[in-house]
């Protein structure tokens, strides 16, 4: 079954195949800042594509109605994941649900 296919959301860890954390710490403030807007002097981030902790790790919840919507972007993303040997996960039932990073006052 291929990213695309999936139901849901995609989770990219910010953690290697090798168990490595990603750096720099703040890669998926700055990947979702990319794809933000401002609004109010706050930052406001896509609702396809935020970034977030689970289990105390950084990573990003992609949302996969981004591939229909906008398919560039979701290939762009999914090529930096695959590029970087991070981690890919679906969002399980069960699992600790990511806490979502609060979006920004600029």
């Amino acid at each position: 079954m291929s990213d695309s296919d999936k139901p849901g959301k995609i989770i990219i860890e910010g953690i290697t195949q090798k168990g490595k954390t990603f750096r720099p710490s703040d890669w998926a403030e700055r990947m979702s800042g990319n794809f933000s807007t401002f609004r109010g002097r706050r930052i406001q981030y896509s609702p396809f594509l935020k970034p977030a902790v689970k289990n105390g790790i950084k990573c990003m919840v992609v949302d996969n109605s981004l591939k229909e919507k906008d398919p560039e972007q979701y290939r762009q993303i999914m090529e930096f994941a695959r590029t970087n040997d991070l981690r890919l996960c679906d969002e399980i039932p069960g699992d600790e649900e990511p806490q979502i990073i609060p979006e920004a006052k600029k």
